[in-house]
């Protein structure tokens, strides 16, 4: 709008014919000289320059909007964007419809917690075909870590969606839909981003899946500048692709350590100070996502996944438009499922502070628990 000519604006015929007399065409050059140099360069009163000024303000400020038209406006913007429904109804309805399109969204908890098994599950509805509520389409997953299994991502297609999978056929046209690498550096990863870009377009990809970010940048690079310069580029570079494609991409993150002694534990854990319990120890823990601040304000959407008295919790940690909420769940044959969809609102320390406690089993199948 500031350079809007002010020609087309409606000034009166004399007052206008004047500016252009004075090479001042545009609503920026007008605005960016006061009354006075307008008097003198104009060679008229106080009285027009201020009527004219006012009148190409009003042309060019952008209208004021009411928070109601704002809210309104923005659930049409993401109504518009679009989501990938996780299928965990408590979870859906906190992030407005899913894991959205064009962010990076974030998951993040210890080993074994149930980050692969959410993307695993994750891959599936977005492979699924459109009528059955998937977004039928093709996933890159990279595999960072080398957790990617396809035995048990058609075990939970299977349990999960057996009109499906049961069908002839079916469950390879869906493995064959989800594009697995394997970069065993960063600068793999690096090298492979600009083919992923090119084939988020060729192949009718609808979910990029990072798993993990943390594994590839640890490996490359210790603490220090050059790491997180690096990491710069990539969340730069990751953020251009969700933008650019309309696409959810997912990412999981480790964890690291920081207890109150300030150093490190195995497998993170401190013993907690606060208790005193007769028979086996117990322990807590003091875990923060790795990758750290710069990493943490690029992604939208921060799902922390923790253990708290053996109990596993699935947290919405950050979000522009849920409060930070958490869900008790557990993993079963078919994946993730919710035990409550009536989240409970964290508040304070928590909302950041990851536990590991009571954490030992991976995953339980009908009740019976592997360690």
């Amino acid at each position: 709008m500031a350079n809007k000519l002010i020609s087309e604006m409606g000034l009166p015929t004399s007052i206008a014919n004047i500016f252009a007399a004075r090479n001042v065409t545009t609503a920026k050059e007008a605005l960016s000289l006061t009354e006075f140099e307008l008097m003198e360069l104009l060679d008229v009163g106080m009285a027009r320059v201020t009527s004219a000024l006012a009148h190409i303000s009003e042309i060019v400020s952008p209208p004021a909007q009411t928070a109601l038209s704002l809210m309104e406006q923005r659930i049409q913007n993401e109504y518009m964007a679009g989501h990938l429904p996780t299928r965990l109804k408590g979870l859906d309805e906190a992030l407005g419809g899913g894991i959205p399109f064009g962010v990076l969204t974030e998951l993040v908890g210890p080993p074994g917690i149930g980050k692969t098994q959410f993307c695993l599950k994750l891959s599936l509805l977005a492979s699924l075909p459109a009528c059955y509520g998937g977004l039928d389409g093709h996933v890159i997953y990279i595999d960072a870590e080398s957790k990617f299994s396809s035995r048990r991502m058609i075990e939970i297609g299977s349990m999960s969606f057996p009109e499906i999978f049961h069908m002839e056929g079916m469950a390879k046209e869906m493995a064959g839909r989800i594009l697995v690498l394997r970069p065993t550096s960063l600068s793999e990863f690096t090298e492979s981003l600009q083919q992923i870009k090119i084939s988020l377009l060729q192949h009718h990809v609808k979910l990029l899946v990072i798993d993990s970010m943390a594994a590839l940048v640890t490996g490359e690079y210790d603490q220090g500048p050059t790491r997180q310069h690096s990491l710069g580029w990539h969340i730069s570079f990751m953020k251009s692709i969700a933008e650019f494609s309309r696409i959810p991409i997912v990412v999981t993150n480790q964890v690291r350590s920081q207890s109150h002694e300030k150093t490190s534990h195995f497998f993170f854990q401190v013993q907690s100070r606060d208790e005193t319990v007769d028979g086996p120890t117990r322990f807590d823990s003091h875990l923060v996502a790795a990758l750290g601040i710069h990493w943490a304000h690029a992604v939208t959407i921060r799902l922390v996944l923790e253990a708290k008295a053996g109990q596993r919790f699935l947290n919405v940690a950050k979000s522009p438009i849920s409060p930070p909420l958490a869900f008790p769940f557990d993993i079963t044959s078919s994946g993730i499922s919710l035990l409550n969809d009536e989240g409970i609102e964290m508040k304070g320390p928590q909302i950041n502070t990851i536990h590991c406690q009571g954490h030992n089993d991976i995953i339980n199948f009908d009740d019976k628990r592997l360690r």
